[in-house]
């Protein structure tokens, strides 16, 4: 991280994993803290990695029955789920459909927006309100903050690590959701759809999950060569990110005052591969001859 081309930025490793007794396990196997570099406090905006948070929200609602995942919403044909994975057909901004609902991945900030909205009405409670108290004081996320504009629901939290990997511990290991709605949220929801990871371009399938990004095999990615395909989570334009290899038992937060760009095209996966190269219990997979990861 010495090299990054930033002015600060704050990374997080922790093992979450709960305590194994088979032999060779590593110290991803005993959970907690591995390792970080920079500030647990400063705050930074986290962008997209907002609709995790907001997900989550959306699916504690689902299990009080204020919503339901297959319930319609959004355009013609959409559902809760359709909105949660982009697949509803509605773009990045608001405005008309860019096409049908399971046609296409098509990577939908306007689609959190419709789910705050719905959230608000069934609930009586504004975006903001249920959100904190949902999601953010359960996790003991205090110091993070929603934004007021437009799109907050999709990109508009800002906080520190700190509260970022709160937010990974979750998603690793859920309290706040049942063990059926993490395991859905975690799948690859309407497996054959194709779409644009954005900065990465066109994969066919392109695994989502609800709220999170599954990693399946695309290549490039913002993730390591060796992350396993089971790997979700989520990154923002604001230079921030937060996956969870539930194979290596690993989540790595991180937060930077850069937006992103192709410096952490460059630089996020070889952290990633680094990460697994010494913190997982088990050999790296996929590392290519040569290829910093490999153990050869």
């Amino acid at each position: 991280m010495a090299a990054w081309p930033v002015g600060h930025a704050s990374v997080a490793v922790v093992a979450v994993r709960p305590e194994s007794d088979q032999p060779g396990a590593g110290p991803a196997a005993s959970g907690g803290l591995l390792g970080s570099v920079g500030s647990a406090e400063r705050p930074y905006p986290w962008a997209s990695v907002t609709k995790p948070a907001t997900a989550l929200a959306v699916l504690v609602a689902c299990e009080e029955g204020s919503l339901d995942l297959d319930e319609p919403a959004g355009p013609p044909g959409s559902t809760v789920r359709h909105l949660l994975c982009h697949a509803s057909g509605l773009g990045p901004e608001p405005g008309p459909p860019m096409g049908a609902p399971g046609a296409n991945r098509i990577y939908s900030n306007a689609g959190y927006t419709v789910l705050a909205d719905l959230l608000e009405e069934r609930t009586g409670m504004s975006f903001a309100t249920y959100l904190r108290a949902g999601v953010l004081e359960p996790l003991g996320m205090d110091h993070t903050t929603l934004g007021t504009d437009a799109l907050a629901a999709a990109a508009g939290l800002a906080g520190p690590l700190g509260d970022l990997v709160a937010l990974g511990g979750e998603l690793a290991s859920p309290t706040l959701i049942s063990d059926e709605t993490h395991r859905a949220a975690v799948s690859n929801q309407f497996p054959d759809l194709g779409g644009v990871l954005p900065g990465f371009g066109w994969f066919q399938p392109c695994p989502w999950g609800l709220g999170v990004e599954i990693r399946g095999d695309k290549q490039p990615h913002w993730t390591g060569t060796t992350n396993s395909p089971e790997t979700f989570g989520h990154f923002g334009r604001s230079g921030s990110f937060l996956w969870v290899d539930p194979v290596a038992g690993l989540l790595c937060a991180g937060l930077a005052d850069r937006q992103f760009g192709p410096w952490a095209t460059r630089t996020w996966p070889r952290l990633a591969d680094a990460v697994l190269l010494e913190a997982a219990p088990h050999p790296p997979l996929r590392a290519e001859p040569g290829h910093p990861a490999d153990p050869r």
